[in-house]
């Protein structure tokens, strides 16, 4: 029901932060840039196992009824887990590539808050999901393009992406002026 106007502004707003934050992840070095778009990978792989193998309530029916509470917590879960496993395997090979989010969020905060951040983290790769499954139902489409037909479209490949890379740009530019 929105303008074209309007739908083009919404779509700016969301499109050029992420498009900014990706490319400063890529300046940090591929250390960085491959531990956040692994953390989004990771929140919906481990959400789709997870709640398909324990998902019991919805969590939004009628924006996409296939996603559970319990697929979330496995998202959060798995990126918890992934996390650890980076930051004592991957960060001390990669020392030349940078830091990885993982890392740079335990450094400048300590473990707790970093966890916190990452299961905001995964939140917003969730909530993300939502916003592009809404767009979609909105318009009565079942894929945002028909460049990959049967995957949803380019949107459904990135949309977990867009609100989670500028804000974990945020979280590390915070975690960097506390350390």
């Amino acid at each position: 029901r929105l303008s074209a106007p309007l739908r083009n502004l919404v779509g700016l707003v969301v499109l050029v932060p992420a498009g900014l934050a990706l490319m400063a992840w890529k300046a940090q070095g591929l250390n960085a840039l491959l531990s956040v778009l692994c953390l989004v990978w990771m929140a919906d792989i481990a959400a789709y196992f997870g709640g398909r193998r324990f998902g019991r309530r919805k969590l939004a029916p009628a924006i996409s009824p296939g996603k559970s509470w319990e697929g979330v917590w496995s998202g959060g879960l798995g990126v918890l887990l992934l996390a650890g496993l980076w930051t004592t395997t991957i960060d001390p090979l990669w020392t030349g590539q940078g830091l990885s989010l993982f890392g740079q969020l335990a450094a400048g905060l300590g473990w707790p808050l970093a966890v916190l951040c990452l299961l905001v983290l995964a939140a917003l790769s969730v909530v993300g999901d939502l916003f592009e499954s809404l767009v979609k139902r909105a318009v009565g489409a079942k894929d945002s393009s028909q460049l990959l037909p049967g995957h949803g479209g380019v949107l459904d490949r990135i949309d977990a992406l867009l609100p989670t890379l500028p804000a974990a740009l945020a979280l590390t530019a915070l975690a960097a002026s506390w350390a």
